[in-house]
């Protein structure tokens, strides 16, 4: 299945509530959800009816896979891995998301959206342990060091985010040095540390059967 590449807005109308995938906006008036808070499509205002079960699930793993922009395939395969790991599989599977390189990019305040900090990230702006990195999808361990590159701080683009990387609040987690545009993992992330309101036992219903 192809990445998704049509208007974000659209995908937190379809799930009925904010994803933030498009930095800023999202915080002002023009977010999608205050203008248009209904899903969009011809038959949007046609549906009726209670959601069953199933749709119930469908719906919470397509926000889950929409808020931090993951395709079918790779959102199965997180499950997958998080069911094996001892502990509760809806906690781990988040856990597991957070702690992809693009989240963390995002988290330490260097991109305005996921979708940014892939981006940036494929372009080879940041080093993982020393080593040039481009795969926005790795894993973080504890311990793992991601920075920025040296000749990237010049750029105008990072100059505006280091501006307003000084006024973001990074969880507790991460250990991120603002002065020098570097971030370590000093803890893998616990299902409190997530302030977004997800309902992760859903997921996991849907896909136990």
């Amino acid at each position: 299945m192809a990445r998704y590449t049509g208007p974000s807005c659209k995908l937190c109308r379809r799930e009925g509530k904010k994803l933030f995938l498009k930095g800023d906006r999202c915080l002002s008036d023009k977010c999608a959800i205050s203008r248009r808070p209904t899903a969009p499509g011809p038959h949007a205002q046609g549906r009726k009816g209670a959601v069953k079960e199933y749709g119930m699930q469908h719906r919470e793993k397509m926000t889950a896979r929409r808020y931090y922009g993951v395709l079918e395939n790779q959102f199965k395969g997180y499950y997958e891995q998080a069911d094996k790991q001892a502990g509760v599989a809806g906690a781990n599977l988040l856990s597991i998301l957070e702690r992809r390189l693009d989240n963390v990019v995002y988290r330490m305040g260097l991109a305005s959206s996921r979708k940014e900090a892939r981006q940036l990230i494929r372009h080879a702006h940041f080093t993982l342990n020393g080593k040039k990195v481009d795969i926005p999808s790795i894993i973080l361990k504890v311990g793992d060091v991601i920075a920025l590159k040296d000749k990237s701080r010049s750029s105008e683009k990072f100059k505006v985010l280091a501006e307003q990387m000084a006024a973001v609040i990074t969880p507790k987690w991460l250990e991120v040095d603002k002065d020098n545009f570097s971030c370590k993992m000093i803890a893998v992330p616990q299902r409190e540390d997530i302030d977004f309101p997800f309902e992760e036992q859903l997921i996991i219903e849907l896909y136990s059967k």
